[in-house]
């Protein structure tokens, strides 16, 4: 069939591997959600922005029941969210956030992963000096105005807002918010009627990290390592595009 549908053949099976992992993430945030404000998107935040973020990925929305429904169990295990901090080869950041039923199995890979790719796990804050949390909030823009909306969302502690492409090369409006103001922020869009794409806490590096292409590829893999493992809910780092 020729290398061009080999080509085709890998993409999609990478594709088809990246959802997996979004979806099981989600379903792990979905849980934790339930378990901590009940299983009623109306009245639990935190869960409607999990199946808000679902929807986003097309994740099926049978699997977003099933999540919800086995998460009202009791006999449902519970997560523990741990955050684990350290540098890459060459003296990058990475900061790794975990959702585990293990807490030994998920920090005895991490630390592996590190040690493995030629990085060392470091202590609990040690990177505060590099990464700040935010709100982040994604919607398409279409004809909305965004300046005018800049001054209805001031109040709710907007940052900035601006426009990039997203994975499709579509455009997609980005919001900026304090980590405090995430609850704040996610009223007004929905008072404004703004259908959000994602609504995450993220770890926004405040200085980068200048590496060459060779230090790249010997990086990405201690990343690429990581991602992969099944504890792992976001990874997050200072190297310089």
């Amino acid at each position: 069939m020729g290398r061009a549908f080999e080509f085709r053949k890998e993409r999609k099976f990478k594709r088809w591997a990246k959802m997996a992992v979004q979806f099981t993430r989600l379903g792990k945030e979905i849980v934790m959600a339930v378990k901590a404000g009940g299983g009623d998107v109306n009245t639990n935040s935190r869960l409607r922005t999990a199946v808000q973020n679902a929807k986003a990925v097309n994740m099926p929305k049978d699997r977003v029941e099933a999540a919800i429904k086995r998460a009202s169990s009791r006999d449902e295990k519970d997560y523990e969210e741990l955050v684990y901090e350290g540098y890459a080869p060459y003296g990058v950041a990475v900061l790794v956030e975990t959702a585990t039923d293990n807490t030994n199995r998920t920090v005895a890979n991490v630390r592996s992963y590190f040690t493995k790719y030629g990085g060392s796990l470091g202590k609990t804050g040690s990177l505060d000096f590099i990464f700040t949390r935010k709100s982040v909030f994604t919607f398409e823009p279409g004809d909305r105005d965004l300046e005018e909306l800049e001054f209805e969302l001031i109040d709710a502690g907007l940052e900035e807002i601006f426009v990039e492409a997203d994975e499709n090369g579509n455009d997609i409006a980005v919001i900026h918010t304090a980590f405090e103001d995430f609850g704040k922020m996610q009223k007004a869009l929905e008072e404004l009627g703004i259908e959000v794409k994602s609504a995450k806490l993220e770890r926004i590096p405040q200085s980068f990290h200048a590496v060459n292409e060779e230090q790249v590829t010997d990086i990405m893999k201690l990343i690429d390592r990581l991602e992969e493992d099944d504890d792992v809910q976001a990874v997050y780092h200072n190297m310089a595009e």
